[in-house]
């Protein structure tokens, strides 16, 4: 439990405004093993000073508490080793750093392999399963924190910079658009769905619209008459869908349904090509329509 608490202190000495725990319950109720309860750790004096700043953390819990509104994840399931792993399906879901007591030789690894089982809509509109393989940061004693500590100072160093990589309310994504993405438009009706956009979607959106600014900049319609050289995995909707994707467009309602998606799921963007304008205009940033 020392070196477990050494290792976080130094992530959130590294990015005190960035970094919060989740843990599955309070931290104050852990059990660090049969009939040891916490407590007989953080009583004894050497531990106290780590234990307060522990407590500091903003600690939360359960997982889902820093979800986005209206998204619980029931359709995905993380395990690792074959066994649940709810807390590192978390932190691969937020794209942030999984944490272990290192009592186990398993926990010993900067980064851990995961088995993540996901509900899946298919082109029948009909409901299946879909198994992968994904990596997770992870951490359980100091020396994992080295392995990561460029990316957390990545991370502070881009706040410090200001600009887009320093953006972190979809407000700014918005007032910043006719600098931050001069190639794209945006219906008005976007403004609030910027505004409104989850903490946790604000990166993921500002990476997507960063992937269609530099597509839709490069795109030539003479020469790729369907659709720009895509930078992610972009597509039509399902025909039985579309219904979901028509918005006001000026005097008209129009069809927005190229879309693509962005993490934590079900986040996704939807936008129309405008081809004699040579650009596309976003029309819906938000939780997948209709689910």
């Amino acid at each position: 439990m020392t070196e477990f608490a050494k290792a976080v202190l130094k992530a959130w000495r590294a990015d005190r405004p960035g970094t919060v725990l989740v843990a599955r319950e309070p931290i104050t109720g852990l059990q660090l093993a049969v009939g040891h309860p916490i407590g007989k750790w953080h009583g004894d004096p050497r531990n106290r000073d780590s234990w307060v700043l522990m407590l500091k953390m903003q600690n939360k819990w359960p997982h889902r508490v820093v979800f986005p509104d209206g998204v619980d994840y029931y359709d995905v399931e993380y395990r690792h080793q074959g066994d649940v792993a709810e807390g590192l399906g978390a932190a691969h879901l937020m794209d942030g750093l999984g944490v272990s007591l290192p009592v186990e030789p398993c926990w010993h690894a900067d980064r851990l392999t995961l088995e993540r089982e996901q509900l899946v809509e298919g082109e029948d509109g009909e409901s299946g399963s879909e198994t992968s393989e994904v990596r997770v940061r992870h951490m359980s004693v100091r020396d994992h924190y080295e392995t990561h500590r460029a990316w957390i100072q990545e991370g502070v160093e881009a706040v410090l910079r200001g600009g887009l990589e320093a953006v972190r309310r979809g407000a700014e994504l918005w007032e910043g658009r006719a600098e931050f993405f001069p190639h794209l438009q945006f219906l008005p009706r976007v403004e609030q769905d910027l505004r409104d956009l989850a903490e946790v979607w604000v990166r993921p959106v500002r990476d997507r619209l960063v992937e269609l600014e530099a597509a839709v900049a490069e795109w030539n319609p003479d020469t790729q008459p369907i659709a720009p050289q895509w930078r992610s995995d972009v597509r039509t909707e399902f025909e039985s869908r579309r219904r979901l994707c028509w918005f006001p467009d000026g005097d008209t309602e129009e069809l927005f349904d190229w879309h693509c998606e962005f993490l934590p799921k079900p986040g996704r963007m939807h936008f129309r090509l405008l081809h004699q304008q040579r650009t596309l205009r976003i029309g819906y940033v938000g939780r997948k329509r209709g689910v």
